[in-house]
């Protein structure tokens, strides 16, 4: 009963985790050629381990399903630390020095919007929403 009662919360777990903000474990040339086959955009969460909102935002935000769902159909993503060579980089490269950072490009490495810092999961997806559709618009800078 007891092995039957750990795979059920496994079992449980596991869907939990679907309905997450899948952040893939890729390099940026990588996550350009899954958004490049998949026909999506390309979504960069540059954070720290030490950073509050950092980890508001991985809590409240990306854990949620309607988020998890929304992202998975507009976006690849990936995260990155910005204390690591290549969340260093990005940040040098697209960074104000504040964090989080989000990132939005398309599939050809052009970046069509940055939103910076932490919010409600509703405003979050707002703000990706209005940069969804200036490049849908032709609009996007």
């Amino acid at each position: 009963m007891k092995k039957l009662l750990l795979f059920f919360m496994a079992l449980c777990a596991t869907g939990v985790v679907q309905a997450q903000v899948k952040f893939e474990d890729k390099t940026t040339d990588a996550l350009r050629e899954m958004a490049i086959k998949q026909q999506k955009l390309v979504f960069i969460d540059l954070y720290a381990t030490w950073c509050p909102p950092c980890r508001m935002m991985e809590r409240d935000v990306f854990s949620r399903k309607d988020v998890g769902d929304f992202m998975s159909k507009y976006f690849v993503a990936a995260k990155y630390d910005v204390d690591k060579t290549t969340g260093r980089e990005l940040m040098r490269r697209y960074g104000e020095g504040s964090i989080p950072l989000y990132l939005v490009f398309d599939t050809k490495g052009e970046l069509l919007g940055r939103i910076l810092g932490g919010a409600k999961a509703e405003t979050f997806m707002e703000n990706l929403r209005a940069i969804i559709e200036k490049k849908r618009t032709g609009q996007a800078k």
